[in-house]
């Protein structure tokens, strides 16, 4: 399963050695070309699929729910995800707790009935007969654009694996070293480049071999997910290993319409997106915890009895 979360790799080295000449002792000095912007992006990409587990936090504003922040664990081996977020609407009642384990959603906690959950307008206590979780099959997270599903518990902004997020600037153009900082107690080094569509279509068109062509289908693939009108503004803190600590992405994103009679007209611009993603713990061990079927109300049979 890790090798769907990674991203396939780039060929090209990210450094280059060239010999000194004229030493008086008649030997060689060599010495490391510098890493190009384009090329530490590429190799932190590269590195991403080694990852197998990952606690991070995303903080920033997205679509129809405005401020969020998360706490979250995932694993990739089988893929699981546990989560705790708290939108504008969720912060007087505390956080939304969100697991994914199987081909199931759980969704619980005290900010559940500020969910809109297919007929369901909201829920409470009493149609969750006293249970603390509800459950939600068939649901997916952190697979591609077109099969995630949850359900609208989570803004479709963080339904994608922030793994594969991570690797979206090797699509740009404009890559530029901006400075160093320090993330999370680790020193890092800043860049900062423009994603667009054609950009990310140019390169999956350009792939001459299965491997990068594999990435540049998922980074194309996430950047559809996150449902942008144009440009991707993103932000990338790489460490002194060479990995991603943390990542920020900017944009306006589109909301669709459609007529009085259902047909589809022009989208238009809508809420902005700003999320950062800071990778707090790589590869250590993640469980995610299913809640028991004696504390779970099945979605499906609550909207059976609505119905009769």
């Amino acid at each position: 399963m890790s090798a769907a979360l990674g991203v396939a790799l780039l060929g090209g080295g990210t450094g280059a050695c060239g010999t000194g000449a004229g030493s008086s002792s008649g030997g060689s000095a060599e010495a490391t070309a510098p890493v190009t912007p384009a090329e530490a992006v590429v190799k932190a990409a590269e590195d991403s699929a080694d990852i197998t587990s990952l606690r991070y936090r995303i903080t920033g504003s997205v679509p129809d729910r405005g401020r969020l922040t998360v706490d979250a664990a995932m694993d990739t081996a089988p893929l699981a995800m546990s989560m705790e977020l708290t939108t504008a609407d969720q912060r007087a009642k505390g956080p939304l707790n969100v697991r994914f384990a199987g081909k199931a959603l759980y969704a619980g906690g005290s900010a559940l009935d500020t969910q809109k959950l297919g007929r369901l307008a909201k829920l409470d206590a009493q149609e969750l007969n006293g249970k603390s979780w509800l459950r939600i099959e068939p649901a997916a997270w952190g697979r591609g654009a077109v099969d995630n599903k949850s359900y609208g518990v989570l803004p479709r902004q963080i339904e994608g694996s922030p793994v594969l997020q991570s690797t979206l600037l090797t699509g740009s153009k404009n890559t530029k070293k901006t400075g160093a900082e320090t993330i999370d107690g680790a020193r890092t080094t800043h860049y900062r480049g423009t994603v667009t569509f054609d950009g990310l279509r140019a390169a999956q068109q350009a792939a001459t071999d299965k491997a990068s062509r594999e990435r540049q289908t998922n980074s194309l693939d996430q950047f559809m997910a996150l449902g942008l009108d144009k440009n991707l503004i993103m932000d990338l803190w790489i460490d002194d290993d060479g990995r991603t600590r943390q990542f920020r992405m900017r944009g306006a994103t589109y909301k669709a319409r459609v007529s009085a009679d259902g047909e589809p007209l022009k989208p238009v611009v809508g809420d902005p997106i700003d999320m950062t993603i800071t990778f707090l713990r790589i590869n250590e061990p993640v469980t995610v915890r299913i809640p028991s079927a004696g504390d779970t109300t099945d979605l499906g049979a609550l909207l059976d009895a609505q119905t009769g």
